[in-house]
């Protein structure tokens, strides 16, 4: 004791010197001084013990509760397919409250859903209705949350919702108008980043909305193993077509057939002759082609299309990773066949959302319809999951479990 009042060690970080560039530990020191813990006679501060929660995952702060938000990073811009490299995860530090006077709101992140769209926007390019991700920021992507705090009147603390967050335990959502709400929960959340999420609407329109499809017809699917494809042969299947699908191994090639109910299913990696495998399964040819691929996959449909056939064009994996795209040799098929062949985002489609749920809930609830999911736990395992994308490694819908609800 001193006749201050009681005096105690008080260990410091100091700072050294200016710095230039980044901070190096050598830049600090570590030192114990000594304080008094009470303030000078006619003194208006206070004195305070720091508390720092060293391996705990949350402190107090004045402006609420502040969590350690372990994050997945862009390091830089890409050229060619995602490497586990070109991301780090990373921990900051986020407050779960809203800022005062924000519409916004913080949710709680739990499934984020790998879709291959991500890789392309890890480029740097430009366009009027898409942006790339910025280096040294998380990436983003559709996933299921649970709202912490809100400043928005139509969101309170406990919804559970789907929409963009960032690749992140927990995330601020500034605009969340663009939220979908989950009202059905007698189906698992995960589901909500796929057949009842993006890919779920994207099969939905694109194979009623643009194929417009017909009992009877002749259908082919490309990666119909995948999110969305899987969805598009069993709707077809539900309408009374034919359908045929094409995967990347043995494996899926017996899940299309045995498990999701599809005519017949080819491994286009050991085709030698697309024209000839599709020639092998529609004698008679194709009435709608679900094209998730493009590149030679498109190339040999087009040789094998009906009269008045319709090309729903959903996505090119084929081609996002090439710095030089294949060219497509065989279009004059689509003037002398009068085939249509429409491309369409499933933004387009959002304002449809509950009538697209009317047509698949039931079909859910009532077993008519079987969605395969490829799920990985743990943030840390996201960017090894996305990259698995590529290659086909997955079977199924790719979602990641950040958090159970």
């Amino acid at each position: 004791m001193a006749s201050g009042g009681e005096v105690v060690n008080n260990k410091q970080v100091i700072l050294k010197q200016f710095v230039n560039g980044n901070p190096r530990e050598s830049d600090m020191v570590v030192k114990t001084s000594s304080i008094s813990l009470k303030v000078e006679s006619g003194s208006n501060p206070i004195v305070v013990k720091k508390l720092v929660c060293l391996n705990q995952e949350k402190v107090m702060a004045s402006g609420g509760e502040v969590m350690k938000n372990k994050q997945v990073i862009l390091k830089h811009f890409i050229d060619g397919a995602p490497k586990e490299s070109d991301m780090v995860v990373k921990t900051s530090s986020i407050s779960l409250k809203v800022e005062p006077g924000s519409n916004g709101v913080v949710v709680k992140n739990l499934y984020l859903s790998c879709d291959p769209y991500i890789g392309s926007r890890m480029k740097k390019f430009e366009h009027p209705d898409f942006s790339s991700f910025k280096p040294d920021s998380p990436l983003e992507g559709f996933g299921v949350a649970k709202v912490v705090d809100s400043g928005h009147p139509d969101f309170k603390k406990g919804d559970l919702v789907w929409g963009t967050v960032g690749w992140e335990e927990y995330s601020v959502i500034e605009n969340p108008e663009k939220l979908f709400k989950i009202h059905h929960t007698d189906v698992p959340l995960s589901y909500y980043t796929g057949i009842l999420g993006m890919p779920g609407i994207t099969a939905w329109a694109g194979f009623y909305e643009v194929a417009a499809p017909k009992k009877g017809e002749y259908v082919f699917v490309s990666a119909a193993a995948g999110a969305v494809g899987q969805l598009v042969g069993q709707f077809a299947k539900l309408m009374g077509c034919y359908v045929v699908g094409s995967a990347g191994s043995k494996e899926k090639v017996e899940i299309l057939k045995n498990k999701l109910g599809f005519d017949d299913a080819f491994n286009y990696k050991e085709e030698n002759d697309l024209d000839a495998a599709l020639k092998r399964c529609f004698p008679e040819g194709i009435d709608i082609y679900f094209d998730n691929v493009g590149g030679k996959m498109l190339d040999a449909v087009l040789l094998n299309m009906r009269l008045k056939g319709r090309i729903a064009v959903c996505g090119m994996i084929s081609q996002y990773n090439l710095s030089q795209h294949e060219g497509v040799h065989n279009f004059m098929n689509t003037l002398i066949k009068r085939i249509r062949m429409e491309g369409f985002l499933v933004f387009d489609y959002f304002p449809q959302y509950s009538k697209f749920l009317e047509v698949v809930l039931p079909l859910i609830r009532e077993g008519k319809i079987v969605y395969l999911e490829d799920i990985t736990e743990g943030l840390e395992n996201a960017p090894a999951a996305l990259v698995g994308l590529y290659s086909g490694r997955n079977i199924g819908k790719q979602v990641v479990l950040v958090a159970r609800e």
